[in-house]
């Protein structure tokens, strides 16, 4: 490879995250450790790279995930379950440090992932202009039931969320859409665009401090829509006469949509990673999302 010769970009590696909602409409964000390799200081949904060795799909590679690295679990259970505290924390320290399997401690305890609460919630491909590290990530939503709910064995709020000691984690705690977005605003917490664009999105679907059954199926309407099968490929451009750098997704008019179609995420990059977001999209989320962005272009 000659001087003037870019580096070929990274095939992006498949993973998952979980946006993990409760019966607050607060949603679980993690803090990743600020020498993590990937992501380092910022507040996102806990999630990670697909492992083929114990993940038969990436629904199962988000629950896993969560339990690694905020020790809440999406699991059902045929019987009571008998897993006692000390016993959960022991199984997540081993699973994370890889001493055993997740699928093993399923077994054990007479317990299976409950990938059928995931709802798809868009898949988001680092753009190829970052050429080391890149990732097809595949959201999901999921709603924890409280702390009466039968079904879940612990996947209920009598389980706080929980950092997995620094490994990779070193702060987890659930926030309202809102909140999360305000603090993000005044600087106090660092996201990512696509953590941005779902906390927007869901912003006004749950509003109030109690989750309710229309909420709900509003989120499960939206997962089955277009919506929840969109697949976003960012592209940079520059905009507002120049003076603006934006990340524009698919169906915006600067990528072939209609005339005056925005779809794109305003930003700036002062200090953090982005110091400021604004999401600009105009168009109803249930019926119009582009049929273009479910096709993938890696």
């Amino acid at each position: 490879m000659t001087d003037t010769e870019s580096p070929k970009p990274a095939e992006p590696r498949l993973s998952a995250s979980l946006v993990l909602v409760n019966s607050r409409n607060e949603i679980l964000l993690v803090q990743r450790n600020p020498q993590a390799t990937s992501f380092a200081g910022l507040h996102v949904f806990p999630g990670g790279n697909f492992d083929a060795k114990q993940d038969t799909s990436l629904g199962l590679t988000a629950i896993r995930e969560t339990f690694e690295e905020a020790g809440l679990l999406l699991a059902l259970s045929d019987t009571p379950s008998t897993l006692l505290d000390v016993d959960f924390t022991q199984a997540r320290e081993a699973v994370h440090g890889g001493q055993t399997s997740f699928s093993t401690f399923l077994t054990n305890n007479n317990l299976r992932a409950d990938v059928d609460a995931l709802l798809p919630f868009t898949t988001w491909v680092t753009p190829p202009t970052v050429a080391s590290r890149r990732f097809r990530t595949e959201f999901f939503v999921a709603f924890l039931k409280d702390s009466t709910s039968d079904g879940l064995s612990s996947g209920r709020e009598e389980h706080l969320p929980t950092p997995d000691g620094g490994q990779e984690v070193i702060r987890t705690r659930f926030l309202r859409p809102e909140s999360a977005l305000d603090e993000f605003r005044t600087g106090k917490i660092s996201l990512f665009p696509p953590q941005y664009y779902i906390l927007e999105t869901l912003r006004p679907i749950l509003s109030g401090s109690t989750s309710t059954e229309s909420q709900r199926n509003a989120v499960l309407m939206l997962s089955r829509a277009a919506f929840g099968r969109m697949v976003i490929n960012p592209k940079s451009f520059r905009v507002n006469d120049g003076v603006d750098e934006a990340f524009v997704y698919e169906g915006d008019e600067l990528r072939g949509g209609p005339k005056g179609r925005h779809h794109r995420m305003v930003v700036k990059r002062k200090g953090a990673p982005f110091s400021q977001m604004n999401l600009e999209r105009n168009f109803d989320l249930f019926t119009q999302c582009p049929v273009e962005a479910h096709i993938p272009k890696l």
